[in-house]
């Protein structure tokens, strides 16, 4: 239900932390000032967003295994997002549209992507509870972590140094978290034993990929 994916080169993870570095950021809650449980800062100026997201959604839009887990359809500008120490994200469910100028899409899946080394900072863990599961992580730059945006989530306070990220929202081809699963593990098995099947029934596999997504897909 949730993916670890390799989003972004060096290069690109170093350009964004210079932009983070060379723009002013603001208190998180500008966006939502009734939020108590957000505690961090955002970038705010409007060039350095643009020329940030544009980089994340470019490194979204190229990586493979993003497209055949997510199924995206609509993807919210990401953003970054900073913490430094006694910052905090307390438990919360993000919501269920997320306003965009002139529209809004439906968050079927979350993504936060880690820029900076997670040696230099203590704390700031995202911890996510999938079902009876407590999941934590602390991912290198670059990295990136998909899964429901209707689990309960929140960030760890930050003890030690700063925390930087960018975070996202993605509406999906397929809203149920199960079918799109299914697809997945289905699209992965014919990637990698499809070659080794006879013809005819690597055929058929792929008529029933196509019919599911079809029946399943908004």
């Amino acid at each position: 239900m949730y993916r670890i994916l390799p989003i972004l080169t060096d290069a690109e993870v170093a350009e964004c932390r210079r932009i983070a570095a060379s723009t002013p950021f603001v208190d998180g809650r500008i966006t939502n000032p009734h939020n108590t449980a957000k505690q961090n800062e955002q970038l705010h100026d409007a060039a350095a967003y643009q020329r940030s997201s544009a980089i994340f959604q470019q490194a979204l839009a190229r990586s493979e295994e993003f497209r055949e887990f997510a199924f995206p359809v609509a993807l919210a500008p990401p953003m970054m997002t900073r913490y430094g120490p006694g910052m905090k994200y307390g438990a919360h469910a993000d919501a269920a549209f997320i306003q965009l100028p002139g529209a809004s899409i439906r968050s079927d899946l979350s993504c936060t992507i880690f820029l900076n080394d997670p040696a230099d900072y203590d704390g700031g863990e995202l911890h996510v509870r999938l079902g009876d599961a407590d999941l934590k992580f602390k991912l290198q730059p670059g990295e990136a972590i998909v899964y429901p945006s209707d689990s309960m989530h929140q960030v760890i306070p930050v003890t030690r140094g700063e925390r930087l990220v960018a975070i996202t929202f993605i509406r999906s081809r397929v809203q149920d978290p199960f079918r799109r699963n299914l697809l997945f593990e289905l699209n992965e098995v014919a990637a990698l034993e499809g070659l080794k099947m006879d013809f005819e029934n690597f055929t058929r596999l792929q008529l029933v990929q196509q019919n599911l997504l079809r029946h399943w897909a908004d």
